[in-house]
């Protein structure tokens, strides 16, 4: 059993403890995963599913007939059987509606970002702790089976010192004009530099550009400076000709491609590297790089959302902490606000604090 599958092992529901009752608020684009998921666990009952939007709920009700559909959060939060909240709405609404959520006594589940700027990711980890209750961002790439692969082989050593890593998410479409694709796209890979690295970067530059409504940026280039001079660079962007999900990790001894949209393996490890040779004292430094074979590991993989979700259901029950928890979210919100910042300054290195 990998560590992943002993971390969120699914425990089914011991006998006389009743299912996490549900709340959903938000069935557009992400939020049908999610319904889908709570519906199937045994850990958890889907009670309501809150839209604003008239089609959004007779989707919902068609799709589940048991569950409430309503209009009005509030209307959820009337019900005591409701003891968890998730939220899949616009990312600006993030906040004011974990807070209501959690005024409410109810636990919460909140798509990425967090928050829109590290003050309100404060406030939110601040009222989830004063109230007892847990808090989880959807981070959902730190549930990912070939993620975990790359940090067990980090912590090995098996890649040697860590050079820099470097991703690619881009797509043409899905097109947003209340957030740029700093906000919106990179959330995944910073979350995923981290947790690869284990460590903050101590700054950020960030350039972009917003080519169509020319109010948010359409493409971004965020670079997080970590100690030890490692770096990563992220290329998010909605305005691409093909869709990649794709980052790169680069060692002194070996390298690692993650291609989340490969159907033929995900990982591919290379035995590549470049080594030096020679005495600086008497002479030049000799470089020989070296090829050798191409791994592609065998990776059990189970649906990352259902991991997190069964993380979720199952830190309300033990009382744990989940492992993309509040402080989890706190610090991928921290280096966005400085990605933000060097972004509206030109690229100008931007420190970040926590």
């Amino acid at each position: 059993m990998t560590e992943i599958q002993k971390a969120v092992a699914r425990v089914p529901v011991s006998e006389g403890q009743h299912p996490v009752g549900v709340a959903l608020v938000g069935f557009g684009y992400w939020g049908p995963n999610l319904a889908r998921n709570f519906a199937e666990m045994t850990q958890a009952d889907l009670l309501y599913v809150v839209d604003r939007d008239a089609s959004a709920r007779a989707r919902a009700a068609h799709l589940y007939p048991g569950t409430q559909v309503v209009a009005e959060l509030a209307e959820a939060l009337a019900d005591p059987r409701v003891e968890a909240v998730a939220i899949a709405t616009p990312a600006l609404s993030h906040v004011a509606l974990a807070q209501i959520a959690l005024e409410a006594g109810k636990h919460v589940f909140v798509e990425k970002p967090m928050a829109t700027t590290l003050a309100d990711a404060r406030r939110l980890l601040a009222q989830a702790q004063a109230r007892g209750r847990v808090l989880m961002v959807g981070h959902v790439f730190e549930y990912n089976p070939a993620v975990w692969y790359i940090r067990d082989a980090i912590r090995r050593g098996e890649l040697g010192q860590v050079y820099y890593l470097y991703s690619r998410r881009v797509n043409l479409g899905r097109v947003q004009s209340d957030i740029n694709a700093l906000w919106s796209i990179a959330p995944h890979d910073v979350s995923i530099a981290l947790f690869l690295l284990e460590q903050m970067p101590e700054t950020v530059t960030c350039q972009g550009a917003a080519w169509l409504n020319g109010r948010v940026e359409d493409v971004v280039f965020l670079t997080l400076h970590f100690p030890g001079n490692v770096l990563c660079h992220i290329h998010t962007s909605w305005l691409d000709p093909s869709k990649q999900r794709e980052m790169t990790i680069v060692g002194s001894r070996k390298m690692i491609v993650y291609d989340d949209v490969s159907s033929e393996g995900k990982i591919r490890v290379y035995d590549k590297g470049v080594y030096r040779k020679g005495d600086p004292i008497y002479g030049e430094y000799q470089f020989k790089v070296h090829t050798g074979d191409i791994l592609i590991p065998r990776i059990d993989m189970r649906e990352p959302l259902r991991l997190e979700l069964e993380d979720f259901t199952q830190a309300i029950r033990a009382g744990t902490r989940p492992k993309a928890d509040a402080q989890d979210g706190l610090r991928v919100v921290a280096v966005l606000e400085a990605g933000q910042q060097s972004l509206e300054q030109g690229g100008r290195p931007v420190p970040v604090a926590v």
